[in-house]
């Protein structure tokens, strides 16, 4: 990734999204997109600190382009909300699709020093800049595992986002074909992880690009059996039904969350 020129990669990040409507007048457009380019590259990430909310004072090290509601504190407020209400000091918690890791951070400061974080996140690349995040914040008690979480633990084919349309890689999936922008890694079942892991999960975030049915029916021996709640995104009506079908035989009752979300908690 390229370090951009702190001042103007700040103010872009900052003025971004009222900029981005400017880009829709034809030759204003051109010209914004032209001169953003050449003073900002499109790969360009900047270090900053949370503005506002629950995660105010956290360092990020953003893409001016697309971090601008990470930097206000507004990435997926109410999943932010969720959190907020499920996790207490010294819980563990597990985020199964971290991306750079905004929700996990917010999770390490709601569990304290006493709790624990697991991180999954499947691209190499994103994976290291979540890294990054733990170091700059000192959270020692963020545990990365850069794996996918899937219903059994083998290798997998995993389709990384082109960054021209997500910077941040954060669309990237589990799937069955090579493709040119497909690579091979490691996946583990969560019923497999917990085996081997100190820390069972408390509370656990799933958002795996439509995969969440088959992480659920790789966790059914830790769901049945220690109950974590669950906060699931979901990605489809069909994904939905199915992942409502399977949390329902484990005991769990499901309650909608926004639009893009299922609170499954243990009745």
């Amino acid at each position: 990734m390229v370090q951009a020129n702190d001042r103007l990669a700040q103010a872009f990040l900052r003025y971004a999204t009222p900029l981005g409507r400017l880009r829709r007048i034809p030759i204003v457009g051109r010209c914004l997109s032209w001169a953003a380019e050449a003073v900002v590259p499109r790969q360009s990430l900047i270090w900053v600190q949370v503005e506002r909310g629950a995660a105010a004072g956290l360092w990020l090290r953003l893409n001016p382009r697309t971090g601008h509601d990470a930097l206000q504190g507004a990435t997926e407020p109410e999943v932010q909300a969720v959190l907020q209400r499920q996790l207490r000091p010294g819980m563990t918690f597990y985020d199964l699709g971290a991306n750079i890791g905004f929700l996990s951070l917010l999770a390490a400061r709601l569990g304290g020093r006493d709790g624990r974080v697991v991180a999954f996140e499947a691209d190499p690349e994103i994976a290291t800049r979540l890294r990054e995040h733990v170091v700059r914040n000192e959270f020692s008690w963020i545990d990365v595992q850069e794996k996918a979480v899937w219903s059994a633990s083998r290798r997998i084919l995993f389709a990384r986002t082109d960054p021209r349309i997500s910077p941040d890689r954060g669309l990237g999936h589990i799937m069955d074909l090579v493709t040119a922008d497909s690579i091979e890694i490691g996946a583990v079942s969560l019923d497999d992880f917990v085996r081997t892991s100190a820390s069972v999960p408390d509370f656990i975030k799933c958002d795996v690009e439509g995969a969440e049915v088959e992480v659920i029916r790789g966790a059914r021996c830790l769901l049945a059996e220690k109950h974590p709640g669950i906060l699931c995104e979901i990605h489809s009506e069909e994904n939905r039904r199915a992942l409502l079908d399977e949390l329902g035989r484990l005991g769990y009752a499901c309650t909608d969350c926004g639009d893009r979300h299922v609170l499954a908690l243990p009745q």
